[in-house]
């Protein structure tokens, strides 16, 4: 098993390189879908956080109404803070199961999480071990193009949502490949190529074992 880790900030195109490493057999463990999933109406994550948020994030059909809850943690340092209380331990443990199904595996397991370099900056244990780092680059101002042209975000709200994650610089200083999304699909395809390749020739990789809390 070798596991890569897969970053890049939003309106990156992270999502489209994903996709492409799974079309060449790579497994994908996509933290973003596995919030969704514990989300959902009747899972306990869901049960929290309406506990303590109130029925004001929910949509009629009792499913998260997504931009309200951005609405309260963006403007609200404290709130952000107990929404991560909730909803990130449940989800490393299950990254850490996913990762030890394929443990006696040949995969190339690849594993897009989009604060993935904050938590190397923030210094503190490692959450997961991967062999390597994919970082998704592309600058700010097209990012904003596709954030407004292909997720209805106004211009303002892309920019204050770039500006909230970690630099741009930042996510280059931890990166062991990087794939440049600001060029023309062709080549995007060509880097991918590549990255399989390198990825597929590192060492493999010991999972993670579960701790005791997180």
């Amino acid at each position: 098993m070798i596991v890569i880790g897969l970053t890049g900030g939003i309106g990156s195109g992270k999502s489209t390189v994903s996709d492409r490493f799974v079309e060449r057999g790579a497994i994908l463990i996509d933290a973003d879908l596995i919030v969704r999933e514990m989300q959902a109406p009747g899972q306990e994550v869901h049960a929290e956080m309406v506990a303590h948020f109130g029925d004001q994030i929910l949509n009629d059909d009792q499913s998260l109404d997504r931009q309200a809850i951005a609405e309260i943690v963006f403007s609200d340092k404290n709130a952000l803070r107990h929404l991560n209380r909730m909803v990130h331990p449940p989800v490393n443990r299950e990254i850490r199961h996913r990762i030890r199904q394929q443990a006696n595996s040949n995969n190339l397991l690849v594993l897009d999480i989009p604060l993935l370099v904050e938590g190397i900056i923030a210094g503190g244990p490692p959450r997961y071990v991967v062999s390597g780092i994919v970082v998704v680059d592309t600058p700010a101002d097209i990012a904003v193009e596709r954030l407004v042209a292909q997720r209805g975000f106004s211009e303002e709200d892309a920019r204050s949502r770039i500006a909230a994650q970690v630099p741009r610089e930042k996510r280059l200083e931890v990166a062991d490949f990087v794939i440049d999304n600001s060029v023309a699909l062709s080549h995007i395809h060509k880097q991918i190529e590549r990255a399989d390749r390198w990825a597929r020739a590192l060492p493999a990789t010991e999972p993670t074992p579960e701790p005791e809390d997180d």
